[in-house]
């Protein structure tokens, strides 16, 4: 025989079934309360605070030594010029005559390029390389530098000059 349910049992059963038929939220199952959510912010917020510091010095870091490892490829390229032709391109001839046969004067005598796999990178900070044959520095050689995230001679940090012969 049958268990007979008290009325308070009923009642109970009833806000039961009314409760998930309406979605309104049963006994005992509560949200997140605006303290919650607003103290979740602020340790997201300070751990963010704590950590962009880090992450950015990390990319200023890695820009410099994208363009050294850039510097050194170069020279590695006006090396395999000069080999071929005896002589290293001049200034006005440029970078360019690593991926184009000059066609400015003097002409490359023995031009087997390219001599790099693709056409000549900017730097980092996204500007030109400055390339000087005869150097001021190298009178024998070339000067090949980036002038860093400030694009202008000197600086330090960030804004430093990244030279082929330091």
């Amino acid at each position: 025989m049958p268990a007979q349910l008290s009325p308070k049992d009923l009642w109970r059963f009833r806000n039961r079934m009314i409760a998930g038929s309406c979605q309104t939220p049963a006994r005992g199952v509560q949200g997140f309360t605006l303290i919650e959510i607003l103290v979740v912010i602020v340790v997201i917020a300070v751990l963010a605070t704590l950590v962009a510091p880090n992450v950015f010095q990390h990319v200023a870091e890695a820009k410099d030594t994208a363009a050294r490892s850039q510097i050194e490829m170069l020279g590695a390229a006006l090396d395999a010029y000069r080999l071929d032709n005896g002589r290293y391109p001049t200034t006005e001839q440029g970078l360019a005559a690593l991926w184009h046969e000059p066609a400015s004067d003097p002409r490359a005598r023995n031009w087997r390029g390219p001599y790099l796999r693709k056409d000549v990178p900017p730097d980092p900070w996204r500007q030109p390389y400055v390339y000087k044959c005869p150097g001021d520095v190298n009178a024998n050689g070339y000067d090949l530098l980036s002038y860093g995230a400030d694009g202008k001679p000197g600086g330090s940090g960030d804004d430093a000059d990244i030279m082929s012969w330091k």
